[in-house]
């Protein structure tokens, strides 16, 4: 196999077979390729859905459905698939992380592929992520640093400037270059850095399993490139909604961040984090207080981020609570 396209669905199925339509007209650009979608946990008919989409449209020859019970986020969905998939004797060249809330531009996935036959000590390259209409969103990232986390929070134009260095999403650029880390919306990653680095961490649930990912594969010599040839509309959060405006943060994307600190840099390195972060956000606060500018910040912000600091849930790394089992569990 040269290549396997991973999709996880979670309560969005129409989008998700409208990536599986997109995905369709570029199986032939690739040979070998299949894709694997799992769906994870809706609980309503979406996997009899799927599964008769794939056998209306005649593709059950590359994509097949991988059903689960209950919603094991996007680490667990992802390794459902992943694990046989590493495991057997027909193990992949490559290994594409699609999102189920995309729509693969033309020629993306043989993009992908010849950069990555032309680059053999990369290990992992990302997409070019747009919006509908053709605009780009940012999707090559710096790694988190005190500096930009407390750029990212105060959102003052001096203070960007100042800290131009440490700015976590800079501005899109046109030609491939070596990044930190890229969106796990469309990341490809070889055969060979997955064999080292291993699967996703199922700790995080969701979120930050990208950056934890290119971290520790780039620390094990594989690095991350973006490739903007690769082009491939991301419609955002849908299943979660963590990107619709003034909606609170869910705890499991604050738990993830915090066990990414821990986990990568130790207690020092994610305390400082904390410090700028929540420094940042006082700042912000006190400006829409005296300027009463539109808080453009999700509610309860600056509280939260406290409330999941490691000051108050403590320097342990730990795994990040499923919402849906701890609800079970209650």
């Amino acid at each position: 196999m040269k290549l396997l396209v991973v999709i996880v669905n979670y309560r969005i199925t129409d989008l998700a077979i409208d990536c599986l339509h997109s995905v369709a007209k570029e199986i032939e650009r690739v040979p070998n390729t299949q894709v694997a979608i799992c769906e994870n946990g809706t609980g309503d008919n979406s996997a009899d859905r799927i599964q008769s989409t794939i056998v209306e449209h005649g593709w059950a020859s590359w994509c097949t459905l991988k059903t689960l019970e209950i919603n094991l986020g996007f680490t667990g969905g992802n390794n459902a698939i992943l694990r046989p998939a590493m495991n057997s004797a027909d193990a992949p060249d490559y290994i594409l992380l699609l999102n189920s809330d995309t729509i693969v531009r033309p020629n993306a996935f043989k993009e992908l592929i010849d950069f990555m036959d032309n680059n053999p000590k990369v290990g992992i390259a990302g997409s070019r992520l747009e919006n509908p209409d053709g605009t780009p969103q940012r999707s090559a990232f710096r790694f988190q640093s005190p500096f930009g986390e407390f750029e990212s929070c105060v959102k003052l134009g001096l203070v960007s400037k100042l800290l131009s260095r440490w700015v976590v999403a800079p501005p899109v650029e046109n030609q491939p270059f070596a990044t930190d880390w890229v969106s796990g919306a469309s990341m490809i990653i070889r055969r060979e850095a997955m064999q080292i680095t291993g699967l996703l961490d199922e700790g995080y649930y969701t979120y930050f399993d990208d950056i934890d990912y290119c971290f520790n594969a780039g620390k094990r010599g594989w690095p991350t490139w973006y490739v903007p040839a690769s082009r491939v509309v991301h419609l955002v959060s849908q299943s979660t909604g963590v990107n619709r405006r003034l909606k609170r943060l869910p705890p499991y994307l604050l738990e993830a961040r915090r066990r990414y600190f821990l986990k990568n840099h130790g207690p020092l390195y994610a305390a400082l984090v904390d410090i700028c972060r929540i420094a940042g956000l006082s700042l912000w606060r006190l400006r829409i207080l005296l300027t009463r500018k539109e808080d453009t910040t999700p509610p309860k912000h600056l509280s939260d981020s406290i409330r999941h600091s490691v000051f108050f849930k403590g320097f342990r790394v730990t795994d990040v609570d499923n919402p849906l089992l701890s609800a079970r569990s209650n």
